[in-house]
């Protein structure tokens, strides 16, 4: 089944019990933000808010907060999507009478994948100009954000030479009634288009939609290749043209979205942005970002206002990126044959922490295959990297710890690389999109593996009184929970000279707000928490011809740190309003 709007899909899921109706008043300003946590906690139901205090528009959350809503959006599981574009690429090369026979079906789905143009639609109903953004319900979802923020917006832009299409979900900060941020991070399509129109000293037209397919939104965030439309794989997962209609920026906008807003970027206009918190769980920079300059707001009538609330792990984006991975995991193995899988951890923001998969023909090979995922787009922003056998499931923390044990060999498989660029969100470098990576090839040699017995228990009492609890990620990592201002060398020492702790390759130091009996959110604690570069402290350093060699254990520490970003928490008193209100926003199931 497929969705060619957002009230389709909203009547599916209220049809199967998956959609609340919220007829209380409820305030955007951080109220709706400790709704949505409680709700996905506990796995319950999209959020129609009805009654959105200071604006006349309905309000929709936590639309993608399930894997099994997801699924329904894509109209089928993300896997399924994947293959049958990986099987049809292979059916294809090279192209014969009996393989173009055999692929009709999906050919047929590819021919279908294109766009529609119409004269009008539902989106052009209502136009607002000048616009008037101050309607809109934009979330302010953390107590010290930078302001109201739209949280699910689909921009789109076009390339100012070649004309090629780029849509991508970028927050935007609102400013006033006709202003927000563009907050374009290091590697992505809309930024790299705004960059052409600067070096052509030329305004940049922008269109962003609210609402729309929910298809739109999923192809929004998808790791494409630069110079592949997104319009093409939402067509695509649709089964149907996209319906679209052409203005006069050039732009062709979906029919069927919620709302459009239209306006400029330009050369020179920046502002202030942030803080905002974003999804690795703490407080984004505040920098200069490029100014939207909106001239008009269209919209369908009683249009609905699609939102959606980041955080610590899991949040929607935690759902999604799980089946975008899923889709475009089997494209990458076609491009990349000696790759069996790649996961990138949700629990981490994605990009701090990945694993691979191999297949290697030749000692060593693995380092290719490492090379070749950290140049293929978004993946280049990986900070860190394991690489394991084609046969250790990486989508098991555990096990790719267990292959770390047995096959990591520290003198010649951990590669620091830096100074590297760096995802926009990550704080953890010394400035912002600038950092280091980590690559660890825990790929079994010719001689079999270089540990067969796994380390001892975790000892029950801790080495050091500045270590609160301890606990074993997997045969390879042993995370401590250390207090506020203890001595970490004195602690390495310790962890590295005890009898249970000092045979585990990496002692990790994380701080007390990371809970050791949740591995989601270890792994949360340690990955957003460290710069490879700083943060990796050896038992010994030793020169081996030109290369410097780190011996385990290797203490690592990501604790907390002054010039961090906060990590991001309830405001007590909204907490406590939420609580007192609960029974007022007769949301079942919770």
């Amino acid at each position: 089944m497929s969705f060619p709007d957002l009230r389709s899909f909203l009547k599916h899921l209220d049809n199967n019990g998956e959609l609340a109706r919220v007829s209380a008043e409820v305030d955007p300003n951080q109220e709706i933000t400790v709704i949505q946590h409680r709700v996905l906690a506990s796995k319950g139901p999209a959020l129609l808010f009805e009654n959105v205090k200071g604006s006349p528009y309905r309000m929709v959350t936590n639309l993608f907060g399930t894997r099994k809503r997801v699924e329904a959006a894509l109209g089928r599981p993300a896997a399924q999507i994947g293959g049958g574009l990986a099987e049809l690429a292979e059916d294809l090369m090279p192209p014969k009478l009996s393989s173009l026979w055999n692929a009709r079906g999906s050919l047929r789905n590819i021919l279908r994948s294109r766009l529609k143009t119409v004269t009008r639609g539902p989106v052009t109903e209502s136009v607002s100009e000048p616009a008037d953004l101050m309607q809109l319900p934009c979330l302010t979802c953390w107590p010290k954000d930078g302001g109201p923020f739209f949280t699910l917006p689909l921009v789109r832009t076009r390339d100012p030479e070649s004309g090629k299409g780029n849509l991508g979900i970028y927050r935007m900060q609102r400013y006033d009634a006709s202003a927000t941020g563009m907050h374009w991070q290091i590697e992505k399509g809309g930024g790299f288009h705004f960059a052409r129109a600067c070096e052509l000293g030329s305004p940049l037209p922008l269109s962003v939609f609210l609402g729309g397919p929910p298809a739109l939104t999923i192809a929004a965030v998808a790791p494409l290749p630069e110079d592949i439309d997104e319009y093409l794989l939402a067509s695509f997962i649709l089964g149907q043209p996209l319906r679209t209609i052409r203005r006069a920026s050039g732009h062709r906008i979906p029919a069927d979205a919620e709302f459009v807003l239209e306006g400029t970027v330009s050369p020179g206009d920046i502002r202030r942005e942030g803080p905002f918190g974003d999804h690795l769980g703490h407080y984004s920079h505040s920098a200069d970002f490029p100014v939207f300059r909106v001239q008009r707001v269209l919209s369908r009538p009683d249009a609905i206002y699609p939102a959606t609330v980041v955080g610590k792990p899991p949040q929607e984006d935690y759902y999604i990126g799980e089946a975008l991975q899923e889709l475009s995991v089997p494209l990458l193995k076609i491009i990349k044959p000696g790759i069996v899988d790649l996961w990138a951890y949700p629990e981490t923001g994605f990009h701090p922490l990945a694993a691979v998969s191999v297949r290697e023909r030749y000692q060593r090979e693995a380092l290719k295959h490492a090379f070749g995922v950290l140049g293929e787009s978004q993946l280049s922003l990986t900070k860190v990297l394991a690489v394991v056998n084609q046969d250790v499931d990486v989508r098991d923390f555990e096990a790719v710890s267990r292959a770390l044990w047995r096959n990591l060999d520290t003198e010649e498989g951990l590669h620091l690389l830096a100074p590297t660029a760096q995802d926009t969100l990550d704080f953890t470098g010394p400035a912002m999109n600038t950092g280091s990576r980590l690559i660890l090839l825990a790929t079994q040699g010719p001689d079999g593996p270089i540990r067969t017995e796994p380390p001892p228990p975790v000892p029950g009492k801790p080495p050091h009184d500045g270590i609160v609890a301890m606990a074993a990620l997997g045969e390879a990592v042993l995370v401590a929970q250390v207090r506020k201002g203890a001595d970490k060398e004195a602690i390495r020492v310790a962890l590295k000279s005890h009898t249970g702790t000092g045979a585990y390759l990496f002692h990790v130091l994380v701080s007390e707000d990371v809970p050791l009996s949740d591995r989601r959110m270890m792994l949360w604690g340690w990955f957003t928490r460290f710069d490879p570069l700083v943060d990796l402290h050896p038992a010994k350093r030793e020169a081996v011809g030109n290369r410097l060699v780190l011996c385990p254990p290797i203490m690592i520490d990501a604790t907390w740190k002054e010039g961090y970003r906060e990590p991001v928490a309830f405001d007590p008193d909204v907490q406590e309003r939420v609580d007192e209100r609960w029974e007022q926003y007769g949301i079942a199931g919770t």
